[in-house]
């Protein structure tokens, strides 16, 4: 299985062998642990349960990771086609399981903005600032006499980020097995100590 849970590290910048500059985020991945293998027989679906991180558990998840011999602080599931003969429960997944030139897709929760107005939400335009225009930042009309209602989805203020993004189709550029570092080309949401998934991207 490719899928790791990781923590955003940073970014950086290596040269590629054309010598070009190449932006590259680094991924702290600490050893996960399998904590539960799900079967379409027992759960419905195929996934794989893992953990990573230290943490003081209740006696609801102190039984859960009995068997795992685990306390974790972060756990995530990952769909799998099947479970191979590998995966058994208690089994540590490094960096390893990556090698450069994979490409992977990676999730975290991007930076939470707090509440925006719609020019710094949607990029929209402000209004003009003379010949006696006086609504510089407001968004204009939101609906005209008919319907009587504003239809849903409609682009206006609002929260900012804090949501869940993909980043798909992200090259591994590094893999330090004795630092335990992933690095990926290309920018990951969320801030810096953040929790990413990062996960084999299916061909």
């Amino acid at each position: 299985m490719k899928a790791l849970i990781t923590r955003k590290v940073g970014m950086t910048s290596t040269i590629s062998e054309d010598g070009a500059t190449v932006a590259v985020t680094l991924l702290s991945a600490s050893p996960n642990v399998v904590t539960q293998l799900k079967t379409t027989e027992t759960d419905g679906y195929t996934a794989v349960q893992v953990g990573t991180g230290e943490s003081k558990l209740n006696k609801a998840e102190a039984g859960h990771f009995e068997k795992s011999k685990i306390s974790p602080s972060v756990v995530r599931e990952f769909r799998v086609p099947e479970i191979t003969e590998d995966l058994r429960l208690g089994e540590q997944l490094t960096a390893e399981v990556f090698s450069v030139g994979d490409m992977v897709n990676v999730t975290g929760i991007s930076k939470g903005k707090g509440w925006a107005g719609t020019i710094k939400r949607h990029n929209f335009h402000r209004g003009r600032k003379t010949h006696g225009g006086g609504s510089y930042r407001r968004p204009g009309s939101i609906g005209s006499m008919y319907p009587q209602k504003i239809f849903k989805g409609k682009k206006m203020a609002g929260q900012m980020g804090h949501e869940q993004v993909t980043v798909q189709n992200l090259k591994v550029a590094i893999v330090d097995m004795e630092l335990g570092v992933i690095g990926v080309v290309g920018a990951v949401p969320g801030p810096r100590k953040g929790v990413v998934l990062i996960k084999g991207a299916e061909k």
